[in-house]
């Protein structure tokens, strides 16, 4: 056996590269939404464990404009 099918109807291998294609689809939408849900959930951890730093009028640097 040389593990391919016999020759048929191109229709199910149609039909199945399809759904191939589709769950690689979802399947990429899902790694993406995960990240996005992971890159934010690391940025709202660093904001709580930094504190924002305020310029006050006397350590903010002014420039001239010109």
């Amino acid at each position: 056996m040389t593990g391919e099918e016999a020759a048929g109807p191109p229709g199910p291998k149609v039909l199945r590269l399809l759904y191939f294609a589709g769950a690689a689809f979802i399947f990429t939408i899902g790694i993406n939404k995960w990240r996005e849900l992971e890159r934010k959930s690391v940025q709202q951890q660093q904001g709580i464990h930094q504190q924002p730093k305020i310029l006050s009028s006397t350590n903010a640097a002014t420039k001239p404009i010109e």
